[in-house]
């Protein structure tokens, strides 16, 4: 027994770099099938501008390797709609049914892959389309466990992509360099898996950075200023608010955002968005890239259909470092000053600096 188990150890040792370096290994558009027309299905919940900016970073990715809409490849999207602050138990549980009912139908359909964006659509629909044998590829998840993958790396049976999922010590370092005076910083959030989740992320990695985080959830209806008010302490209590990756601030047109932009221009607080979707009032955003995730996504996508490999043999891919970008003009009207080696080797990015991560 212990001779076999030596054995399988030593054939896995030799057999991983193999099947990484196939995996990654740059493609042929040559070797797609000629003639053929690609079919892709894509399923989402709720049709939000990130969900766009990864469908956009996983076509551009496509038709770099010769997949062109109009001449070789058909996209299917379907967009579940889904009022994210009226969601209560039955709501969730119509969503999840819904999002079973387009996975049987995709099934049905037997299109070449399945793209699922966001991690409701890709965790209740990828057990239905593992069973038809159609390729899931997925993106704009959050972190790949809560979406049924095994490991961070692992999507599991039939599934690969790119997450959203940075190390959250990386952001953080990120507020520690470009505002160096700032030691305790607050955090608004729902009972939003992602957002409870970022908060709880920040927590466990803040005091390693000598930084202090202090938090409230609040209900999705809720108005934030009396959070905020609370977190403040006019004054004497934080000195930063970091925004989580959570729905709550985009409802009711961006309403707890704009609030949160009021105030905190009134009280010279900086806000620093710990994702890169728009929140009126940011001065900063730290997080993954919507679009270069879909990008990532994309690739994985392409060796599925032009190589005809498996997606259990891709792993989860995720972008290196975060991407930064700072609003000078915001800082300017907050009379915020960063140091600058911070803006030695920025990038303008439209109206943003895009800095460098550094050390």
């Amino acid at each position: 027994m212990k001779r076999h188990r030596l054995i399988s150890s030593l054939l896995l040792a030799f057999l991983l770099p193999a099947l990484s370096a196939r995996s990654m290994e740059e493609l042929n558009p040559d070797s797609m099938d000629v003639g053929k027309v690609y079919r892709i299905e894509v399923l989402q919940v709720t049709d939000i501008e990130p969900y766009q900016e990864s469908l956009d970073g996983f076509l551009g990715a496509l038709e770099a390797q010769g997949f062109v809409q109009g001449r070789n490849l058909v996209v299917n999207r379907a967009k579940i709609d889904f009022d994210v602050e009226k969601a209560g138990f039955w709501s969730r549980l119509g969503v999840m049914l819904r999002i079973r009912e387009e996975a049987q139908r995709i099934a049905a359909a037997k299109p070449d892959l399945a793209l699922t964006i966001g991690t409701p659509a890709t965790k209740h629909a990828r057990g239905i389309l593992e069973e038809a044998r159609v390729p899931v590829t997925f993106t704009a998840v959050a972190n790949p466990l809560d979406a049924g993958c095994p490991t961070l790396k692992d999507c599991g049976t039939n599934v690969t992509g790119a997450t959203l999922y940075m190390d959250i010590a990386d952001s953080l370092n990120a507020i520690r360099r470009v505002f160096p005076h700032v030691s305790r910083i607050g955090m608004v959030h729902t009972d939003d898996e992602n957002g409870v989740a970022h908060v709880a992320a920040a927590k466990a990695r803040a005091a390693r950075l000598e930084l202090a985080i202090d938090s409230r959830e609040v209900e999705k209806s809720d108005n934030i200023v009396p959070a905020l008010k609370d977190l403040y302490k006019e004054g004497s209590g934080i000195q930063l608010f970091a925004v989580p990756l959570d729905t709550y601030y985009g409802l009711r047109n961006f309403e707890p955002a704009l609030d949160m932009s009021d105030y905190t221009a009134e009280n010279g607080i900086p806000v620093v968005s710990l994702a890169l979707v728009r929140v009126p009032g940011a001065v900063m955003y730290v997080g993954a890239d919507f679009k270069e995730v879909g990008m990532l996504s994309g690739r994985q996508a392409v060796k599925i259909l032009a190589k005809h490999m498996k997606p259990d043999v891709l792993p989860v891919l995720r972008q290196a470092q975060p991407t930064i970008l700072f609003d000078p003009e915001r800082a300017q009207a907050l009379h915020i000053d960063i140091p600058e080696t911070e803006t030695a080797t920025r990038l303008q990015r439209g109206r943003f600096w895009q800095l460098s991560m550094g050390k």
